[in-house]
């Protein structure tokens, strides 16, 4: 038994710990036992409670880890404490450690903090079409660092959270419908029933355009050469290019049709002889 004790306070005084006693390793593995006891049922307890809230599901592994860490750090606090080892020289060396590694990690942690930001609220999901911070593209996915945007062109740009964050987001998808708006000229010489039976002809013809709201047609203002139309309609938000480039070749052809002109400006040179 001496031999074990004298043992024991060898090893305290090589890791700088004064009045170690195998009593005291004993308070420490039953408080170990019990801290794991505790740790188990309180994170249980916080799974429940992050299983029921949706707003943090999509960081809810993030949480768990940061509240699993944050136990066990209290609980070798507490174990520091047993064994004589004075808890605030440790806060405070953890302190300035902290104070350094955000210092050097300033552009990783606003990143980090960013992707939270949209993990929580969630501007948009995977597969939106979305317009922020001046790119556009469909999003491939969303980590804790930097978004994935895939463009039409077929380019995967990264960017960092800490920039969508604080940017103007436009998601052309998130309420499942768009309103289009396009303008057609027409000359004064063609009737206005003729030129909206043609427009309404095409509207009738191209697929994907919704009947509620129903798409109309205006006679939106008189210009000096031409009369413009207004087209109004609403698609649905993946069928809105088709739908777009789908009209705007239908109502050409379909002006032809019905012997509407579509006027452009032009310029008419007369040479007076002297």
């Amino acid at each position: 038994m001496d031999t074990i004790q004298s043992l024991i306070k060898t090893a305290g005084s090589a890791l700088g710990i004064d009045n170690l006693t195998l009593w005291s390793l004993l308070r420490v593995a039953v408080m170990v036992l019990v801290g794991w006891l505790v740790i188990r049922l309180l994170m249980r307890m916080a799974d429940r409670l992050l299983d029921q809230s949706k707003s943090v599901a999509a960081i809810k592994s993030y949480i768990h880890t940061a509240l699993n860490v944050f136990l066990w750090f209290l609980l070798a606090l507490m174990l520091a404490e047993t064994l004589g080892v004075k808890a605030t020289s440790i806060i405070a060396m953890l302190s300035v450690a902290g104070l350094a590694v955000s210092l050097a990690l300033q552009n990783t942690l606003s990143n980090l903090a960013g992707g939270l930001v949209l993990l929580v609220t969630k501007p948009f999901s995977p597969g939106d079409y979305v317009e922020a911070d001046g790119v556009s593209g469909t999003i491939a996915g969303v980590t804790l660092s930097y978004t994935t945007f895939i463009t039409p062109d077929n380019k995967e740009i990264f960017v960092p959270n800490s920039q969508l964050s604080a940017a103007k987001i436009i998601n052309y998808n998130v309420l499942g419908k768009r309103r289009m708006d396009l303008n057609f000229t027409a000359s004064y010489d063609a009737p206005t029933a003729q030129v909206r039976a043609a427009i309404e002809e095409t509207l009738a013809a191209v697929p994907g355009i919704l009947g509620d709201p129903a798409p109309a047609v205006y006679l939106s203002e008189y210009q000096s050469s031409s009369i413009q139309y207004l087209v109004r309609l609403w698609t649905s938000a993946g069928d809105y290019w088709n739908v777009y480039y789908a009209l705007i070749e239908g109502v050409r052809e379909s002006f032809a049709r019905h012997g509407v002109e579509m006027t452009y400006d032009h310029l008419n040179v007369h040479i007076v002889e002297k």
